[in-house]
């Protein structure tokens, strides 16, 4: 089972380059990070995570700026994110900024996905609550249509792209796309639609919701196994074990959001599981 790693980067804990080497080193599978552009001091919405927010909600760098400098330092560690609030960005400048990492990485990158839980947030960036998964579903259309090999254009719902040249294109076609969300008809329907697999936070109830992804997956025309990728995992080695006996083959556990010293203690502790 492949482990990989994820981590609220801020501008008071290890930098990326640092901790990237650090993976890399050690044989962590990859490094994937969370993405807030701000959190309103308002604080109308509470977390889902428990109160207080931590501090390192409003302080987490660029996910696609840090994951580049990762890029930059390593050769073979995937990268990606946990999760992108794709209703929060304009559509055509994303699937540059994703194109280019996955090319300039060599198709390391993996976007991973989410709906948010802020709706504060969400709003300062024009996003009706009541529609953003299907203002998501609408900006993933029209990014793989810029991803297309060849100009294609797109009309939905939400907004539009003519026949474009739009270069450079991710090194494999399209990156890998997780979805994060909690199990249940609507975020399946969602991720068979677009999706390549599924992130759910701490992978507690799998056993039960595996069969329904799976059923779903069929049931939309969708060959092979969806990817289901465990994120932010507190890892023992009972955890990983029913993971594994699941046929799960790849695992994201949560990293401190911490200086240097306390996350690379972290890093010497979980590679008992590598």
């Amino acid at each position: 089972m492949r482990i990989a790693t994820t981590i609220f980067l801020t501008d008071e804990t290890i930098r990326p380059d640092r901790l990237a080497r650090e993976l890399e080193q050690r044989g962590f599978h990859g490094l994937y990070l969370p993405e807030h552009t701000h959190i309103p001091a308002s604080r109308e919405t509470p977390a889902p995570m428990g109160e207080p927010l931590p501090d390192e909600y409003g302080r987490c760098l660029d996910p696609f700026v840090a994951l580049g400098q990762a890029a930059t330092v390593t050769e073979g560690l995937r990268l990606g994110t946990g999760i992108t609030l794709v209703a929060q960005h304009d559509p055509i400048d994303l699937a540059k900024r994703i194109a280019t990492l996955d090319f300039l990485s060599g198709g390391r990158f993996t976007l991973g996905v989410g709906f948010g839980w802020n709706v504060e947030e969400a709003a300062d960036h024009g996003v009706r609550w009541s529609t953003r998964r299907d203002l998501v579903r609408d900006r993933m259309a029209l990014m793989r249509a810029l991803w297309a090999p060849e100009p294609t254009a797109y009309e939905g719902p939400f907004g539009s792209v003519c026949a474009s040249y739009a270069h450079p294109k991710p090194a494999g076609g399209a990156p890998r796309v997780l979805l994060g969300g909690a199990a249940g008809p609507r975020l399946f329907s969602d991720l068979t639609a677009y999706a390549d697999g599924w992130l759910p936070i701490g992978g507690h109830g799998l056993g039960e919701a595996l069969p329904a992804l799976r059923t779903a997956w069929t049931a939309a025309g969708r060959t092979g196994e969806p990817a289901v990728v465990p994120f932010a995992v507190r890892p023992t080695p009972g955890k990983l074990a029913h993971h594994r006996d699941l046929g799960i083959d790849e695992v994201v556990l949560q990293l401190p959001p911490a200086g240097e010293p306390e996350v690379l203690r972290t890093l010497d502790d979980y590679a008992q599981y590598l």
